[in-house]
């Protein structure tokens, strides 16, 4: 298991993928693609995005959250939703934690935005979400900036 584990919770946009996959690999995450994409892999936007970095990340295709729990059943998940009042700064990041983002156009299903392990990223009030891309990256470096790489 890596220092840090990208969860995408049925992604939809392949080029969000692609830079989220670069992400990863610089920063030393893997990433686990869960449910149903919303594109093939195999897909040119999803490979420009992620330029030559996609022999340096982990990505592990997995069935369902369900299945992901029982792959680490004493994994700590934290759950980014726009939906939750408390701040992912709160969180005092562990090597080998989980941080589940949702697709881009819906986000994650109530039961993880009820969960108390649920955070946001600050925003305007009024302005919807920001990029999927964006906000991994400024919750990853969260956790890079506390453990180191």
């Amino acid at each position: 298991m890596s220092k840090l584990n990208i969860v995408l919770y049925e992604p939809e946009i392949p080029q969000n993928t692609g830079n989220i996959a670069r992400l990863c690999a610089c920063c030393g995450a893997d990433l686990y693609l869960v449910g149903k994409l919303g594109f093939s892999l195999s897909s040119k936007y999803t490979k420009r995005a992620g330029l030559d970095y996609w022999d340096s990340v982990n990505i592990v295709k997995v069935e369902s959250m369900e299945k992901l729990y029982e792959m680490f059943p004493c994994g700590t998940f934290y759950y980014l939703t726009t939906k939750a009042d408390r701040l992912y700064t709160e969180i005092r990041f562990k090597e080998g934690d989980f941080i589940v983002f949702g697709p881009e156009t819906r986000g994650l299903p109530d039961r993880y935005v009820h969960d108390e392990n649920a955070r946001t990223i600050p925003m305007v009030e009024g302005q919807r979400s920001l990029n999927l891309s964006n906000s991994v990256a400024i919750v990853a470096y969260e956790a890079v900036r506390q453990n180191g790489i």
